[in-house]
């Protein structure tokens, strides 16, 4: 089972569909219990990075995040919930994050970019620069949906799987560490290419899952 965290603060029903489509069981949970126990989790998020910060603290949620990283769980990121894995936000002045990720979400800057309005928001190019298992099949220079403002800047460029260049800005458009893959599109809104990344997760859910089956079961 993959479960899809609700706080709050988005439409889930979208990201369950597409995982759906791929032949793969999705639930849309609030119930820490049940996330903790899912062979994968999905964070997503929209809109304001302090108030999925709220939004998943008042569902008492924060920890379970952090046991789920720390168990070693396959977890997807999606948009706001990508950002909210990093230490701290400068939207509405300095809002911390999860600091999961080291590192800074900022705001497009208007006089750099090159035409290019905020948000950015429509279809661009993934520039792959490291091969996470997450984007088997998908080629360098593939086009996914975007809806931001905002970009997270890792301390550790390590992190980085792709990034994305816009009005002559390159931001990292997705990141990879340990069981974490998270990105700032959407690709639940990405069409053949967001469903291939959904696949994706979904089979290293399952062979994650089939290597844990010897292990006691949580409660």
């Amino acid at each position: 089972m993959i479960t899809i965290i609700d706080y709050g603060m988005v439409n889930l029903r979208s990201v369950q569909k597409g995982f759906e489509k791929m032949g793969y069981v999705a639930e849309v949970t609030r119930d820490a219990g049940r996330i903790e126990a899912a062979a994968g989790v999905v964070l997503p998020g929209v809109g304001a990075f302090g108030a999925c910060m709220d939004g998943l603290a008042g569902c008492g949620l924060v920890d379970t995040v952090y046991r789920v990283v720390e168990q070693g769980t396959p977890l997807l990121g999606i948009c706001v919930g990508m950002q909210i894995l990093f230490s701290e936000s400068v939207e509405f002045g300095r809002v911390r994050g999860l600091d999961i990720l080291k590192g800074q979400v900022v705001r497009f800057d208007p006089a750099t970019l090159d035409g290019g309005k905020i948000p950015h928001m429509g279809w661009n190019q993934l520039h792959i620069k490291r091969c996470a298992p997450h984007l088997d099949g998908i080629p360098d220079g593939a086009a996914v949906y975007f809806v931001h403002s905002y970009y997270p800047v890792p301390n550790d460029a390590e992190v980085i799987a792709t990034t994305t260049d816009y009005g002559g800005t390159e931001f990292v458009s997705s990141v990879w560490w340990r069981n974490i893959f998270a990105t700032q599109f959407h690709p639940e809104k990405s069409q053949a290419i967001g469903l291939r990344i959904l696949a994706n997760f979904g089979r290293l859910v399952m062979e994650n899952h089939s290597g844990l089956q010897t292990l006691d079961p949580r409660p």
